[in-house]
């Protein structure tokens, strides 16, 4: 099935398209979501599912398979299995950025297919639980991005005056090295040159000694199930009403049947 979903972040389209990129920094904002290694443009991880008294665990793999900077679109493609062999799991997730001012839209589109008990749900409570997923993802990013933003105008409010002491002090060392002799210029040009040769000595073995890429493992918190019956019970207890009313009835007749057999 198809599902459509958008949010707005509170950054501009240049910042939000690296955000986009970076799953190690979105990933603690889905919910029930971990990443276990990060591969270049693939990762892997888990999400944790909670459906009644069964817990689920999808382990699988994503990868991005397309990032274009024009358009300001990237396409996942994910795959995962349930640990107990409950089911299985594989989604096409096409993100787009769209400008709104000092704002990002982001629109959703996934083409997502599920075996197994959670596809015993429909697409319209599919819906409903995607949409209050997206919800408090978007909730959650937009709150780390605001954190982000008032760490970033302090940051740069600090390295103003930062520059402002070092080119008074900076001054200051200028006229006093003003006197030094020329021999303490040559001993100074010697050290210098004896240090950046050993640091190119120390960088050409460094890049020798370089090992060959790997998965590199992610360090995250255990993140908390994401309960589909709590999400869906509005939902679920709507269409459960007319199954109900219908038993009721059901059993009504069968009684009625029975005085009258009396």
């Amino acid at each position: 099935m198809e599902l459509e979903h958008s949010f707005s972040i509170p950054v501009t389209v240049e910042k939000a398209w690296p955000i986009l990129l970076d799953i190690e920094q979105i990933a603690p904002c889905m919910p029930g979501a971990s990443i276990d290694s990060v591969d270049g443009d693939d990762f892997t991880g888990s999400v944790k599912v909670k459906l009644g008294p069964i817990n689920l665990t999808y382990k699988g793999q994503a990868k991005f398979v397309e990032k274009n900077e024009q358009t300001n679109t990237a396409v996942i493609d994910a795959r995962g299995r349930d640990s107990r062999g409950n089911g299985t799991a594989s989604a096409k997730i096409t993100a787009g950025l769209v400008a709104d001012g000092e704002s990002t839209t982001v629109k959703v589109v996934t083409d997502l297919n599920i075996t197994g008990k959670p596809a015993q749900f429909g697409r319209g409570v599919m819906v409903d639980v995607g949409n209050k997923l997206i919800g408090q993802f978007a909730d959650c990013l937009a709150g780390k991005l605001s954190e982000d933003n008032s760490a970033d105008t302090s940051t740069a409010a600090d390295g103003t005056a930062a520059s402002t002491a070092g080119g008074v002090a900076a001054a200051g060392s200028t006229a006093s090295g003003s006197s030094a002799t020329d021999d303490d210029a040559g001993k100074h040009a010697l050290r210098d040159a004896g240090a950046a040769a050993a640091g190119a000595g120390a960088t050409a073995a460094g890049s020798a000694a370089k090992p060959v890429s790997s998965p590199r493992p992610v360090q995250s918190t255990e993140p908390e199930p994401i309960d589909l019956l709590e999400l869906a019970g509005g939902t679920v207890a709507k269409r459960a009403i007319p199954v109900v009313g219908a038993l009721l009835a059901l059993i009504g007749i069968i009684l009625l049947i029975k005085k009258r057999g009396k």
